[in-house]
């Protein structure tokens, strides 16, 4: 059985072919701005009217892409996904939306010298602006269409916390994309949560075990590779967040792995026997990806990552198509 598949030359000419209908269900990684690449990727995924997709999955940034895909099926369809999708990120490059807006004072310092509690006492964050333009929770939660496994970390037991179409909320996504030196801990439900991608990047078990679907396509956007060893404290700090995210990845991958056998011969749709894992990642497509900061939302860097995820995807399509 192929539980991974190898990396793809994403570098491949851009054809259109007729993708074979079957569902697919999406794991959305997150990672700040490399999350323009995922937008890239779902923008070309959803010009293939033959790909039914049966379930999204997303931790922070990847949380922020899935309920923005799902939004924009409920009330637009394809075109009304992909519209959203183009007004969010362009949004976000305008006005830096994963960063707080703090005047004369370098990220870097005010990080290791203040908290958010007290650098933004009154909680001020534009993400939850920019969410509550782009998404209409209350159709989303009442709507149908995709299943939705939007990942959280639970501060006090550092458990994973999965919260689901029908009770969706725009702190649910704040929840699962809080960075915790920058934002003030989302309180849910008695629990205060930080972002997701610390336990799950994305939430792949959830995903495999809810989905239909047989075929899992992982869109990885922090990268696994370096070809550096980084010096400078904001090079080690940005290199061991890349680490974490990816072994947080590899580990849920192999759990899967050795967890699939076990539900194949009691699986009477078949669906676990069939299972295919495959990958398009953002650093097969864009050299020295290591080396970028995921605080980088300029127009340049955000639709060159667009770009880049839809050649991942057009590769990916046609390899598919045969």
């Amino acid at each position: 059985m192929d539980f991974l598949k190898a990396s793809l030359d994403l570098r491949a000419p851009r054809r259109r072919r007729t993708w074979p209908p079957r569902l697919l269900a999406l794991a959305l990684q997150g990672g700040g701005s490399f999350g323009a690449f995922t937008w890239g990727a779902l923008d070309r995924l959803l010009e293939e009217e033959s790909i039914e997709l049966d379930a999204l999955s997303g931790a922070s940034a990847g949380a922020v892409n899935a309920v923005l895909l799902a939004s924009g099926l409920a009330s637009g369809g394809r075109e009304g996904a992909r519209k959203g999708l183009d007004g969010f990120w362009t949004r976000v490059s305008q006005t830096s939306l994963f960063l707080p807006r703090v005047a004369h004072m370098p990220l870097d310092f005010m990080t290791r010298a203040l908290t958010p509690y007290q650098f933004n006492p009154f909680d001020l964050n534009p993400l939850r602006d920019a969410l509550a333009a782009h998404v209409d929770f209350e159709r989303l939660r009442a709507s149908d269409g995709p299943k939705l496994l939007i990942g959280a970390t639970r501060v006090s037991d550092a458990g994973l916390r999965i919260f689901t179409r029908g009770e969706l909320t725009v702190d649910c996504v704040l929840a699962s994309a809080c960075l915790p030196l920058l934002h003030h801990s989302i309180a849910l439900d008695g629990e205060f949560y930080w972002d997701g991608g610390y336990v799950a990047n994305p939430p792949l078990t959830p995903l495999v075990v809810e989905t239909e679907a047989s075929t899992v396509l992982i869109v990885q956007i922090s990268p696994k590779r370096a070809d550096f060893a980084p010096r400078s404290r904001p090079d080690i700090e940005r290199r061991i967040d890349q680490i974490n995210f990816c072994s947080t990845l590899d580990r849920e991958i192999d759990a899967i792995r050795q967890l699939a056998p076990l539900c194949a011969s009691g699986d009477p749709t078949g669906k676990w026997a069939q299972l295919r894992l495959d990958r398009i990642a953002a650093e097969n497509e864009i050299a020295a990806l290591a080396e970028q900061s995921a605080a980088d939302l300029s127009w340049t860097f955000v639709s060159k990552l667009r770009d880049a995820g839809r050649a991942a995807a057009e590769g990916w399509i046609m390899h598919e198509a045969g």
